[in-house]
């Protein structure tokens, strides 16, 4: 069988209608590699650099044999960051929006209550970092007796952040009959243990890092001196001139002074790092993805989270100090078939740390020449008119699979003793409309959401504002949420 198509791998007329939608086409190896094994319910360790798609690599086939009926928590998805974790369960949501898959991503700085109260719905996959996933189980606000997959999700990175302990007792709760799959860049000797420690004779796949960094990324490095730096910063980006870009830095306290410096020469430009609080730093994530802004000057752990296809430059501002960091760096363009340029600025002491990227990525770095002055003047006004002009996203995978669904606002819940099936027992007799217009319903205390789909949202809407749900006459309004 010729595997280059999802078609070929016996999916659900639900799932395959929002692959169309996401326009995921052709499959990027690891998905290759990994779906039709995933459906086996084999274990898997596989080693894939990020942007390789691997998220759609177990999402699709967790999507497909997660089964809707059950209240329960079927998968667990472990991720070293609260970034990472909502962007994974995004596309999750998207990859099962029409099976109606409820994915909750449960993270630390973010009220317990709430994702408790979310955790009471009919939750199918949870992703979450290790440290709340722990406190959920600890208090009773997980179940875990349902969990029949558990994917560690970059694995290396839970190992640099100290969280392998952690993850390894989450692991010890679990159903010892469930499918375990782990996802890194690298596998470093204390991940690799852990592996075949808690996993059944598990298929290992290993996508050559080098055909990702090579094929779709042009490297280069520039050697600088240090008071040079942000006027070759400067120069290049208004050479290259891209639709977007991201600029590394090794500490918040240089993303801050970078982010001033551009802010000042009226670029469109935000940062990222830890030192911002949660609610600020989702908001810069939700802005660069929608287009707000061209430029975003982050750390290394606060973009990892970052899963936008258009981003064509990337910035080492600051080389990594771990090897490691390049790849996750670099692996934030030239993703899902795109091609992108990562250049890395250097000083004159940092070759044996270029060496060592070199070493590990497996190609020498070509070197460039710095910009010279003048190239970038004839470029400069080019440079300003994109400046001045919003950043088209042309590429929103969410906004797509949500275009025909209207989320409703109904103004009773649990309190009323209103269930799920109440109000698709209401809804599914309206002429016109039938279950499988039904999204995702969440039952609160007081209010219920209700997804209507296929765009059959407006009539729902009108429709119920006359008609009662279980004999008693609600409110019902278009979401805000």
């Amino acid at each position: 069988m010729n595997e280059t198509s999802f078609n070929n791998y016996g999916l659900s007329d639900e799932i395959q209608k929002a692959l169309k939608l996401l326009k995921y086409t052709a499959l990027t190896e690891v998905q290759r590699e990994v779906i039709p094994q995933a459906l086996k319910k084999r274990d898997l360790v596989v080693r894939s650099q990020t942007g390789s798609g691997k998220t759609a690599a177990f999402g699709i086939p967790v999507c497909e044999m997660i089964e809707w009926e059950e209240k329960k928590p079927q998968a667990l998805v472990l991720t070293p960051t609260r970034e990472l974790a909502v962007q994974v369960r995004e596309d999750l949501a998207n990859i099962g929006r029409f099976k109606r898959i409820n994915p909750v991503a449960v993270y630390g700085k973010e009220p317990f209550a709430k994702q408790k109260e979310e955790l009471k719905q009919k939750t199918h996959i949870v992703v979450g970092t290790p440290g709340r996933v722990s406190d959920h189980i600890e208090r009773g606000t997980l179940a875990l007796d349902g969990i029949r997959y558990l994917i560690i999700d970059e694995a290396d990175e839970m190992l640099n952040m100290g969280f392998i302990e952690e993850v390894e007792a989450i692991i010890k709760q679990l159903p010892a009959d469930r499918v375990t799959m782990v996802f890194s860049a690298t596998l470093p000797e204390n991940v690799e243990k852990l592996c075949y420690k808690y996993m059944t004779d598990p298929v290992n796949i290993q996508i050559a890092s080098e055909d990702v960094t090579v094929s779709a990324i042009d490297h280069s490095v520039i050697e600088v001196k240090e008071e040079q730096k942000m006027n070759v910063l400067k120069n290049v980006t208004v050479i290259e001139n891209p639709d977007s870009a991201i600029i590394f830095c090794r500490t918040k306290d240089h993303v801050d002074s970078v982010y001033a410096e551009l802010e000042e020469s009226g670029y469109s430009v935000e940062k990222l790092h830890g030192g911002l609080v949660q609610e600020d730093r989702f908001a810069v994530m939700e802005g660069f993805k929608l287009g707000n802004f061209r430029y975003l000057v982050a750390t290394d752990v606060a973009a990892r989270g970052i899963d936008v296809d258009n981003v064509t430059l990337i910035i080492n501002y600051d080389v990594p100090v771990e090897k490691e960091s390049y790849v996750h760096r670099t692996g934030r363009t030239g993703r899902a078939g795109n091609t992108g340029k990562a250049i890395t600025l250097a000083l004159a002491h940092e070759g044996r740390l270029l060496r060592s990227i070199e070493n590990y990525i497996g190609f020498p770095i070509p070197a460039a020449e710095a910009p010279a002055p003048h190239e970038a003047a004839k470029a400069q006004a080019a440079f300003d008119e994109k400046m001045d002009s919003r950043r088209v996203v042309r590429n929103n995978k969410t906004a797509r699979v949500n275009k025909d669904i209207l989320k409703l606002h109904f103004s009773g819940g649990k309190k009323k003793k209103l269930r799920a099936v109440d109000f698709v027992g209401t809804i599914a007799k309206i002429p016109g409309v039938s279950a499988d217009d039904i999204g995702i319903i969440t039952v609160q205390d007081n209010l219920t959401y209700v997804d209507i789909l296929n765009g059959k949202g407006a009539l729902v809407l009108q429709t119920m504002q006359n008609t009662p749900v279980k004999g008693k006459k609600l409110k019902v309004s278009k979401a805000v949420k």
